[in-house]
C-alpha cells in the first residue's frame, strides 16, 4: 500500500505541499482542517475536518488509518494542534515534521511594539493611537472588548462571533493584499495604530509596509513557543526533504 502522509493544514504552505504529494502516484495524502472556516477552498487528496479529541483522539487516528508520516503545517498561532501533535507524534512513534514560516523582521523606518499575548496589545494601546486596525484573525477579540475610548477596524475572513470591542467597523476580506490596497484602507479610516500577529508569510505583510510608509505604529503579537523538543523546518522544501529520507526519494 503507498505511503500515507496527514497533513494538518489550513495555510498556504500546507496546501502546496498537498498539491505536490497528490500529484505523486505513489502516495495517499490526507488534509485535516480545523473546520473555522465554513468554504474553505477545495484541496488536493483526501480532507478531512474537525478535531481529533486531544492527542490520544490523534494518536488513535494516526494507527487506524495506518499513517507513515505527520506533518504540522498549521498556522504558527496554532498552538494546542501543534502540542497536540507533538505528543502524538511521540506517542505513535509516527515521524513528524513541523513547518513554521519564518517570522517577519522589523525594517528601517519601522515603529514596532511586540507584546506576548493579544491582552497585552490591548494593554500597548493608549498613547498609540485612538482609531486601530486590528488584523489578528477573527479569533481572540474578546481581547479587545472592554477597551473604551477606541475605535476598532476589524478584519476577518469571516464574520467573527462576540464579545467584540463596542465600538468597531468590520472589514471582510481574505489575502493576498497589496501595499497600495493597504494603505487606501489605513488612510480611508484615519488609523494611527496597527494591532497584528506576527504570522509571516508575503499573503497580508502588505500591512506592514503601509504602515512604515505612514509613520504608524505597530503591535506586533509575537509567536508561542514551539512545544519542548519540537523544532521547525521554514518551507515545504525543508518537509519534503525530511519525507523523502523518511517515505524514500521516490516518494515525495
Amino acid at each position: 500500500m503507498p505511503p500515507h502522509v496527514l497533513i494538518l493544514g489550513g495555510t498556504a504552505e500546507a496546501r502546496s505541499l498537498a498539491a505536490g504529494l497528490a500529484a505523486r502516484a505513489g502516495i495517499r495524502v490526507t488534509t485535516s482542517l480545523a473546520g473555522r472556516v465554513a468554504r474553505p477552498a477545495a484541496l488536493p487528496g483526501r480532507v478531512r475536518v474537525g478535531g481529533f479529541g486531544g492527542p490520544d483522539g490523534l494518536a488513535a487516528w494516526l494507527r487506524d488509518h495506518q499513517v507513515d508520516a505527520m506533518v504540522d503545517a498549521t498556522h504558527p498561532f496554532a498552538e494546542l494542534i501543534t502540542a497536540q501533535a507533538a505528543r502524538a507524534a511521540a506517542a505513535t512513534e509516527i515521524p513528524a515534521v513541523f513547518l513554521r514560516r519564518p517570522g517577519w523582521q522589523p525594517a528601517p523606518g519601522d515603529d514596532w511594539h511586540p507584546v506576548p499575548s493579544l491582552e497585552a496589545a490591548g494593554a500597548a494601546l493608549p498613547g498609540l493611537g485612538r482609531r486601530v486596525f486590528l488584523s489578528t484573525g477573527r479569533l481572540g477579540l474578546a481581547a479587545f472588548a472592554r477597551i473604551p475610548d477606541r475605535h476598532f477596524v476589524v478584519r476577518s475572513v469571516e464574520p467573527p462571533e462576540p464579545p467584540l470591542p463596542p465600538d468597531h467597523h468590520l472589514v471582510l476580506a481574505r489575502g493576498p493584499f497589496t501595499v497600495a490596497g493597504e494603505t487606501e484602507l489605513l488612510r480611508a479610516h484615519r488609523i494611527d495604530v496597527l494591532v497584528t500577529k506576527d504570522s509571516g508569510g508575503e499573503a497580508t505583510s502588505a500591512k506592514l509596509t503601509a504602515a512604515r510608509n505612514l509613520g504608524l505604529p505597530v503591535v506586533v503579537v509575537r509567536r508561542p513557543p514551539l512545544p519542548p523538543g519540537v523544532t521547525a523546518v521554514p518551507d515545504v522544501a525543508g518537509v519534503r526533504a525530511r519525507l523523502g529520507r523518511w517515505l524514500g526519494p521516490g516518494a515525495v
